[in-house]
C-alpha cells in the first residue's frame, strides 16, 4: 500500500466514471480519470437517474441539482400501441415514500451536471487504454501511445467494450437483445405529453417510450424485433420508422415526425451474461464494464452511480485497498445480478409477438393490485446502503 493519500485511476469518463471520480474525491481519495474520446461530447440521447441513485449520492453529501438539468417523473403510464391505457404505475408515490424523486435527463445535461461536481478531478482525454499490469502494490493502465498511469487501485469504468474487462474476462460474450433501438430528442408539445410524463407503449414485437426530459423537450425511443445482423447494421431512415408505427397513438407518430432525421440514432440492444468475478488484485470494474444490462428498467446509469458510492465507501473504510475492492464487489453482486436478470426478463415480456401471450401479459398488468406494483417498484428503486458492520 502506498504512503500518503490513496490514489485511484479511473478508466472512462462516462456516467459511471465521472460519478466514481466525484465519489472518491468526496471521501478524500486522489483520482485521475482517463478517457479515450478527444472531447467530452455525449450522444444526443437521454437516460434516467432514479431514486436509488439520488439517495446513493446523497449518502455521500452529493447533490447534482438535477431539477436544473432534467425533469422529475410525475406520471408513469403503460399503454397499448394505439394509446389505450393499460396501467398507471404508482412509481411517483414510491419515489416519494423512498424520500427522493426520479429524473429523466438528456445525456449531455447529465454529463454537464457531473462535470460541475468533478471540477477538482484530473480528466485526461485522448487516452485509449489497451490493458493493465500490476505495479508494486498497485496497478498501471497502459495506453495505445505507450504511456502508462499508475495508482493504488484501477477502476475500469470504460463501458460495454471495456479494455479493462477485456483483459480480466474477455469480451466475446456479448448477447444480442433481439431488436434495434431508435432514439431521439426534440422540442415537443402534445395534449397527452404533460409535465413529468413517462409513457411506455407496447405493441407486437416492438415498444415505444415518450418521456419528458425538461425544458420543453421530449426524449423518445422505439424498438423493433429483428435479427442481430439487421439491428447491428440498420441503415433505414425516418420513413421506415414511421411505417413501423403505423396505427400507433398520435403522440407516438407525431414525435417521430417532428424529429429531424439526422438527429435519430439507431443502436442494437445488447447485454452480457452476468459476470461473477469483476476484479483481481488492485483492479475492479464498474457500471457497464461490470454488468451491462438491457434498458427495459431504465437502471443502467443509476446502478453505475450506486456502484460508485459503494466503491468509495468501501475504499474509505478499508485498511487495505484490495480488501476494499473485494468488499465492494461482494456488496454489489446480488443487486446487480438481480437487475441484469430482471431487465432481460422485462425486455422479453415487452417484445412478445404472440397475440395470446400479449393479451395475457396486458391483462395481468391491468388487474395487478397496487400493493404488488408498489413492491415491484420499491425493489428496484430502494438503494441498499452499505452495512456499517461490514466496513471495519
Amino acid at each position: 500500500m502506498s504512503r500518503g493519500p490513496l490514489k485511484a485511476i479511473v478508466v472512462g469518463a462516462g456516467i459511471g466514471g465521472l460519478t466514481t471520480a466525484i465519489a472518491l474525491r468526496r471521501v478524500g481519495i486522489e483520482v485521475e480519470v482517463y478517457e479515450r474520446a478527444t472531447e467530452l461530447r455525449a450522444m444526443g440521447s437521454a437516460l434516467s437517474v432514479m431514486t436509488n441513485a439520488v439517495n446513493a449520492l446523497a449518502s455521500l453529501g452529493i447533490d447534482l441539482h438535477l431539477e436544473k438539468y432534467g425533469r422529475r417523473i410525475e406520471l408513469f403510464q403503460i399503454r397499448t400501441g394505439s394509446g389505450r391505457l393499460i396501467k398507471t404505475r404508482p412509481f411517483p408515490d414510491v419515489c416519494r415514500d423512498l424520500g427522493a424523486p426520479s429524473f429523466c435527463i438528456g445525456r449531455p445535461d447529465l454529463q454537464q451536471a457531473l462535470l460541475v461536481q468533478a471540477d477538482d478531478c484530473r480528466i485526461e482525454l485522448g487516452a485509449t487504454a489497451t490493458g493493465f499490469r500490476h505495479s508494486g502494490a498497485g496497478a498501471e493502465v497502459v495506453f495505445d501511445d505507450g504511456r502508462a498511469a499508475r495508482g493504488d487501485v484501477l477502476i475500469g469504468a470504460d463501458g460495454f467494450h471495456s479494455a479493462v474487462r477485456g483483459q480480466l474476462a474477455g469480451l466475446d460474450d456479448a448477447r444480442d437483445g433481439g431488436y434495434v433501438c431508435w432514439l431521439g430528442i426534440v422540442p415537443f408539445t402534445h395534449s397527452r405529453f404533460t409535465g413529468g410524463y413517462v409513457g411506455h407503449y407496447w405493441g407486437s414485437g416492438q415498444r415505444f417510450g415518450l418521456i419528458d426530459i425538461g425544458h420543453g423537450r421530449a426524449y423518445w425511443w422505439g424498438t423493433k424485433n429483428m435479427p442481430a445482423q439487421d439491428s447491428h447494421h440498420w441503415r433505414g431512415g425516418k420513413e421506415e420508422i414511421l411505417r413501423a408505427y403505423t396505427g400507433w397513438a398520435d403522440e407516438v407518430r407525431e414525435v417521430i415526425r417532428v424529429t429531424p432525421e439526422e438527429d435519430i440514432l439507431a443502436v442494437p440492444a445488447q447485454d452480457r451474461p452476468f459476470l461473477e468475478r469483476w476484479g483481481r488484485g488492485p483492479v475492479t470494474l464498474l457500471g457497464d464494464a461490470a454488468h451491462p444490462m438491457l434498458t427495459s428498467l431504465g437502471q443502467g446509469a443509476a446502478v453505475a452511480m450506486e456502484d460508485a458510492v459503494v466503491l468509495a465507501t468501501c475504499l474509505k473504510a478499508a485498511g487495505d485497498p484490495v480488501q476494499g475492492l473485494r468488499r465492494y464487489e461482494d456488496l454489489r453482486r446480488e443487486r446487480t445480478r438481480l437487475l441484469v436478470t430482471a431487465s432481460r426478463a422485462a425486455s422479453d415480456a415487452q417484445h412478445l409477438e404472440n397475440p395470446w401471450r400479449r393479451t395475457l401479459r396486458d391483462l395481468r398488468l391491468r388487474c395487478a393490485p397496487r400493493r404488488r406494483l408498489v413492491a415491484e417498484d420499491t425493489a428496484v428503486l430502494a438503494f441498499p446502503p452499505v452495512p456499517a458492520v461490514d466496513l471495519v
